[in-house]
C-alpha cells in the first residue's frame, strides 16, 4: 500500500524536465544518435552513445560527450572537441523540444500549489532550458517559464551541486519534493534531503 502525499505540505517542488515536464526523452535519445552520425560516427558508435545516454539518464551531456570521445571514439576530449558536439546536439535538439508535449495537468497543479516554489532541475543545458521555457506556451497562452518561480537550472552544474547551492542560498526550502524519472534524480534528491516521486 502506498502512502498518499499531501503536496501542499511542501515549501518547494523540484521537477526534472525530460520525461516529467516535457515528453522529450525520445526526442533527446534521437538527437544523441543524429549528433553522433552527423559528426562522423559509425552506426555502432552512435548506438553506443545512445546506450550510455539511456543508462545514465539525468547526467549532463557534457559528461556524456566527454565519455564518448575518450571511451568510444578513442579521441582526445578537449574543451574544443566537446564544444563541437554540444553545439551540434543543441541544433538537433531544438526543433524536437519546441514540438514535444507538455505534461498534462501542469497548470492545474500550479493553481493548487500557489505558495510553493517550483523549480526545474535538468541534466540539460541551463541556458537552453531557460530559452526553451520562455518560448514554450501553455494552452492558456502563458509561457512555461512563469510556472517555475524557484528557477530553471541545468548543466554544466550537476544536480547535486545545484540542490546544495540552492538549499544553502535558501532558494530551495525544506520540506521539498523532487519529481523525477531516473535513478540519478532519486539519488540527488535523497542526498539533498528531498522527498522523491518517480
Amino acid at each position: 500500500m502506498q502512502n498518499k502525499i499531501d503536496i501542499t505540505s511542501y515549501k518547494s517542488i523540484v521537477f526534472d524536465c525530460d520525461g516529467v515536464v516535457l515528453d522529450s526523452n525520445v526526442v533527446k535519445t534521437e538527437a544523441y544518435f543524429r549528433t553522433a552520425k552527423n559528426l562522423g560516427a559509425s552506426d555502432a558508435q552512435a548506438q553506443a552513445l545512445v546506450d550510455y545516454h539511456v543508462r545514465l539518464g539525468g547526467i549532463s551531456r557534457y559528461h556524456k560527450f566527454d565519455y564518448y570521445l575518450r571511451e568510444i571514439a578513442k579521441q582526445p576530449a578537449t574543451k574544443a572537441a566537446i564544444q563541437v558536439w554540444l553545439d551540434e546536439f543543441s541544433r538537433e535538439l531544438e526543433v524536437g523540444l519546441m514540438e514535444c508535449e507538455i505534461a498534462a495537468g501542469l497548470t492545474e497543479l500550479r493553481k493548487a500549489t500557489p505558495n510553493i516554489a517550483w523549480s526545474i532541475l535538468s541534466g540539460g543545458d541551463q541556458e537552453e532550458l531557460r530559452t526553451l521555457f520562455a518560448k514554450r506556451t501553455l494552452p492558456n497562452g502563458v509561457s512555461l517559464d512563469t510556472l517555475f518561480d524557484g528557477g530553471i537550472f541545468g548543466s554544466p552544474d550537476n544536480k547535486d551541486e545545484v540542490l546544495a547551492r540552492e538549499k544553502k542560498n535558501s532558494h530551495l526550502t525544506l520540506p521539498a519534493l523532487f519529481l523525477g524519472d531516473s535513478k540519478y534524480d532519486h539519488e540527488a534528491s535523497t542526498n539533498a534531503g528531498l522527498d522523491f516521486i518517480f
